[in-house]
């Protein structure tokens, strides 16, 4: 499930980027959520410093405000520098200056449709699958998973279940299939799990346990202690 938030400063123009995106998802099945929407720049970084964001649909002309959508990507950036923006603007001149932020796409307002979002959109869902180092796809249907959230993969039966910060996510992949497609901060600590080390708390080698940032809990085997300790030898959860 992807988090999308948008912010623009016209509520009539607001409400209308928040419908066509509800209706985008729904039409092309996506699984994506508008989580948050605000008129105010400020309530968007306050969001954005405390909750998980996938994708930034961002106004750039503030008309009440010295500040602009540039200068917000900006300090977007300074919190987090792996999600999408998509500009929306009535103006071309600002597309140049726009790409130094990372920006995926612009809508233009005077020309939004359903179907130009949706192209965007399927443009976007494209990227993130080809994008095996931020994201992971679950299911044919284009069920993805933002890998930071990740705490750790588990082997149950014959679906994997994957842990995240808020939420368990299920498939039906093959485990060593899984773990090939993994970046290296992902570590096989037990023929059952898989370990995000970024996400990891304290490590307790005399019981063999992993305790992750959001307290849940994962094993340690035998035959895999070493490995898991030469990739995380020199960090401080080892206690």
């Amino acid at each position: 499930m992807l988090n999308f938030i948008i912010c623009d400063d016209d509520i009539h123009m607001l409400n209308k980027l928040s419908l066509f995106f509800e209706k985008a998802f729904l039409k092309n099945d996506f699984e994506a959520q508008i989580i948050f929407k605000t008129q105010n720049y400020k309530e968007l970084i306050s969001f954005m410093s405390s909750n998980l964001v996938n994708v930034v649909v961002l106004d750039i002309e503030f008309k009440n405000s010295n500040i602009n959508g540039l200068d917000i990507a900006k300090e977007i950036r300074k919190i987090n520098k792996n999600c999408y923006i998509i500009f929306v603007t009535s103006h071309f001149e600002y597309i140049v200056e726009a790409y130094d932020y990372k920006t995926f796409a612009y809508l233009f307002k005077n020309s939004l449709s359903l179907d130009t979002l949706s192209t965007t959109l399927n443009r976007l869902f494209d990227d993130i699958s080809g994008n095996s180092s931020k994201f992971i796809k679950l299911d044919k249907k284009g069920t993805f998973v933002d890998l930071n959230t990740v705490q750790f993969i588990e082997k149950c039966g014959v679906r994997l279940v994957y842990h995240t910060s808020n939420e368990c996510f299920y498939s039906y992949n093959s485990f060593t299939k899984i773990e090939n497609l993994l970046p290296k901060n992902f570590v096989r600590c037990h023929k059952s799990f898989i370990v995000n080390i970024n996400n990891i708390s304290h490590v307790s080698l005399t019981d063999s346990i992993i305790t992750f940032k959001n307290n849940e809990v994962c094993y340690i085997g035998p035959k895999y202690k070493n490995i898991l300790m030469e990739v995380i030898n020199h960090e401080s959860i080892i206690k």
